[in-house]
Parts: C-alpha cells; structure tokens; sequence
C-alpha cells in the first residue's frame, strides 16, 4: 500500500515538478492480475485499480490489518466503474455482473469481496475509490441507465461535455463518498474550467481513454499559486480541499471523479473567477 501523507498548501507551492508529482500524482492504477492502493491521509480516501486477467483477485483480510481491523470493508466503503470489460464481483458469495461503464457499491461490512473478468482477453478495470464508514448502506450495481446525466459547456469555450452521475444522493445511499464520470465531446479538452474548490470535500480524478501521445495538463493549487502536473492515459492526481481542480488535454478524454468529505451536496463548491486566478 502507497501511503501520502496530508501537504499544507503553504507547503505544496514550494514543490518542484518531481516533489509535485511525488505527492499527488498516482502513475499505476492498473496491474494484470493484482489490485492497487493508495491510502491518502487526505480526508483517509483509498483509491487504485483492480484488473483480473487470467484470475480472480481479491482484497483479504492481510489488507485488514493494515487499516487496524479485521478485513478492508470493516468500517469502509466502496464504489468503483468498470473502464474495461465484463466483470463478476462476488460479494460474500452473492455474485454481481458489471458491465464496461457501469458501477457499483459495496457498503461497509462486506467481507469476502473478489473480482473476475468474464473474458480474460477483455479484462475487466475497476477504478475504486474508498472512504471510512458510519452506517452499512446496501450493495448493488449502478447500470447506465441508472446514472443521472448532465450535458454542460460549449464548443465555442472548447469543454463541450457530459456528467455522468453514478455515487450521487438521488440514485443510492451512501456514507460520504460520490462518484461520477465526465466524457468530453471531439473538439473540446478543458474541464472544469472556471476552476472551483471544495472546502469541504478533496476530490481525486481519474483520466482515461486517451490515446497513447495524449497528455493531460491538471492544473491544482490555490487559486493565486496555481501549478500544474502533467499525466498520461489511466493515471490519477490528488485533489486537497484547499486546491482547484481543473485539466485541459492534448485531445479529447474521459475522467472519473470521486469525492469524500463533509457533506454529499454537488454543488457545494466555491467558485473561482476566471480573473482571480494567478
């Protein structure tokens, strides 16, 4: 487990690129027949990729004590969407197919959890984000057809896109943790712009479906000290409370975004304007 640490904004404008990159960026999600984890001692999100490919893959009770309890889910919660092919999750025996793009939940106590590709030549990728839980909120699977959708932007300010809303309030209960996905439409590539902050949630996004030379430019920071961390195809980059979150790419591409914090509220965000940032 890659453990990162909580930076003071104070401290995090004083980082060079490698020292930016070291804290926030996450550069592997994804390993053929393994699972990956990052624990960020920002707001205790985890967050990595599971890829079975000739096997199943599970989350023992070895990750248990590493959190101090018995097994990961003791007093967590988990939401994940499939960015590869058909998957079979088994959840204390009860198995659950999630299809490319679909999602699903696991509420706090589940103990066996263990992951399978349908068709190994297509394996499945679970990107997953996991947060601390109080209550133990049902499992289930989150369909396209489930998801709340938002077109936003414009062509003309190049961010013409659409919200995809899995983790939110008005689909299923959970703890503190929403997820959702954003896709960019051909000839857009910025998001999230103008910028905002949480206050009180961190937020983690995760770029995907890019082509091999695309590259991202994740600008982070507070709004008067922006800095930016360069990411290619199926990597991640931290998001603290206090730091924008906005990106802008060489072609079009798609990104996940979870978020954990105080309260479940979308639009809770401080906005920045497009002349304040420096």
């Amino acid at each position: 487990m890659d453990i990162r640490q909580s930076i003071h904004s104070d401290h995090a404008k004083t980082l060079d690129t490698a020292g930016i990159r070291k804290e926030f960026l996450v550069e592997k999600i994804f390993e053929a027949d393994k699972y990956t984890m990052v624990y960020s001692h920002i707001d205790r999100i985890v967050i990595g990729g599971i890829m079975p490919v000739n096997k199943s893959v599970s989350i023992g009770e070895e990750v248990g004590k590493q959190f101090g309890v018995n097994y990961f889910l003791e007093r967590r919660e988990l939401g994940l969407i499939n960015v590869g092919g058909a998957a079979v999750i088994t959840v204390d025996g009860t198995e659950y197919r999630v299809e490319k793009e679909e999602a699903m939940y696991i509420g706090k106590g589940a103990r066996h959890v263990a992951f399978a590709s349908v068709d190994s030549a297509t394996p499945a990728k679970l990107y997953y984000n996991s947060a601390p839980a109080h209550h133990a909120y049902p499992t289930r699977t989150i369909t396209a057809a489930d998801t709340v959708a938002a077109p936003l932007g414009s062509l003309e300010s190049c961010n013409k896109r659409t919200i995809r809303k899995y983790l939110v309030p008005e689909i299923l209960d959970t703890c503190q943790l929403s997820m959702g996905m954003t896709r960019l439409e051909e000839g857009s590539n910025w998001n999230s712009m103008p910028s905002h902050t949480h206050e009180r949630r961190m937020e983690v996004y995760f770029y995907f479906d890019m082509d091999e030379d695309t590259i991202i430019f994740h600008m982070m920071g507070k709004p008067q000290e922006t800095r930016h961390v360069v990411l290619h195809n199926e990597q991640a980059v931290i998001s603290p409370s206090w730091s924008i979150h906005s990106g802008v790419g060489t072609k079009r591409y798609t990104f996940i975004w979870g978020m954990i914090g105080e309260n479940l509220t979308f639009d809770d965000m401080d906005h920045i304007a497009m002349k304040d940032i420096r």
